[in-house]
């Protein structure tokens, strides 16, 4: 039996009770968006904009300068990342140099890490299969 979507709605009072809820089970607060991190994280010259600024904070010249896109472009990029709470930035003058903020992609590597088990079973199995079959190529 399938129930159709059409017509569903979550009212107002539905939603105040939804987020209620998550707020009250810790699912909300002080939980960084691991969506929006995800996100930014997706694309490889936002990527290489937060490898950059590891080395130390940057104005959005001095970050655009080895990619062939536009000022705004990277600007752009960087709204995206500080949206994500992976960048920050401040006036200083005339510039707005941006900083790595890590807390987030700490919170994105745990969240990680705790499928490191999965991978290292699935690597332990992978490991004695491809013995298994090692060792029976060498009997034929």
């Amino acid at each position: 039996m399938s129930i159709p979507l059409t017509g569903l709605r979550l009212t107002f009072s539905a939603l105040v009770y939804n987020n209620n809820v998550m707020e009250q089970e810790s699912y909300t607060r002080g939980q960084p968006n691991l969506d929006a991190v995800f996100a930014a994280l997706a694309d490889p010259t936002r990527r290489a904009i937060l490898s950059r600024l590891a080395d130390g904070e940057a104005s959005v010249n001095e970050i655009a300068a080895p990619f062939e896109i536009s000022q705004p472009a990277v600007s752009r990029h960087l709204k995206v990342l500080e949206r994500a709470g992976l960048v920050e930035r401040d006036i200083d003058e005339q510039r707005r140099p941006a900083r790595l903020k890590a807390d987030n992609m700490e919170a994105a590597a745990e969240w990680l890490a705790e499928f490191q088990k999965f991978w290292s079973t699935s690597f332990d199995q992978l490991d004695d299969i491809l013995t298994q079959m090692k060792k029976s190529e060498s009997k034929e």
